[in-house]
């Protein structure tokens, strides 16, 4: 979690310094899992209700400014973590593709919004996350068994080859497009021990109507990165077997 509870543990420190009360604390409307809290009777910022627990926020709390910018980093935080959370649970994901998310979405974006006055639509830009927040998500993630590569990497190989056969050249560059190490790589590939031949044989059985032209066949097999002698010997198969 983010570590906001050692500001908050100095009492001394928070009475001389405190100017402004926790008058609220109200369950959200679109996230009953979030409360917003008010400060000086006006509406500040949105909590976790785990989060509440933790840094002790109850009403009539006395917050001084120092402690209301790790209130509203406690708040980021939480809000960050569960977009990043929805994306994460939606498929499987590699930890790249994770960063990559939780970077596109500290940018800054244009969006439309409806001015409640004249009903007309204005483009406004609504800020991204803090920079500082993606290493706390993202670890926060990875401590919950969000992020694994490994897992990734197997259920991913497991899902192409099902039915439609794929072959390990072809597996291997997609999941280092996907920013999985070479060593990840080959400990699923000797866990699931998959089987090229196989997996040529689907292809093989699925493409042959379209590619009657054996060249053709021969010419489309190896592009998906089946090796030329195990392409030779399938189909020399198929043949004696007609």
């Amino acid at each position: 979690m983010l570590e906001t509870h050692t500001i908050f543990d100095d009492a001394a420190g928070r009475e001389r310094l405190a100017a402004h009360r926790v008058t609220d604390i109200k369950e959200a409307v679109r996230d009953k899992n979030r409360v917003n809290i008010s400060i000086d009777d006006k509406y500040f910022c949105s909590l976790d209700i785990s989060q509440v627990v933790d840094l002790h926020i109850k009403v009539g709390r006395e917050l001084n400014a120092e402690e209301l910018e790790t209130l509203k980093k406690a708040s980021d935080f939480g809000k960050f973590y569960a977009r990043a959370l929805e994306y994460a649970l939606m498929r499987p994901r590699s930890s790249k593709e994770i960063r990559d998310y939780l970077k596109r979405k500290t940018l800054d974006r244009k969006i439309r919004v409806k001015n409640p006055k004249n009903g007309e639509y204005q483009t406004k830009t609504k800020s991204g996350y803090d920079e500082s927040l993606i290493e706390p998500v993202y670890r926060r993630l990875e401590e919950r068994g969000y992020i694994d590569d490994y897992r990734f990497a197997t259920q991913w190989m497991e899902n192409r080859s099902i039915s439609k056969g794929t072959s390990m050249k072809k597996l291997r560059l997609e999941l280092q497009q996907k920013g999985i190490s070479a060593q990840t790589i080959d400990r699923v590939i000797v866990d699931t021990n998959r089987d090229d031949r196989a997996e040529l044989r689907k292809v093989i059985a699925r493409k042959a109507k379209k590619y009657p032209d054996e060249q053709k066949l021969i010419q489309y097999l190896l592009r998906q990165g089946f090796n030329y002698s195990d392409i030779s010997d399938e189909l020399s198969t198929e043949s004696s077997s007609v």
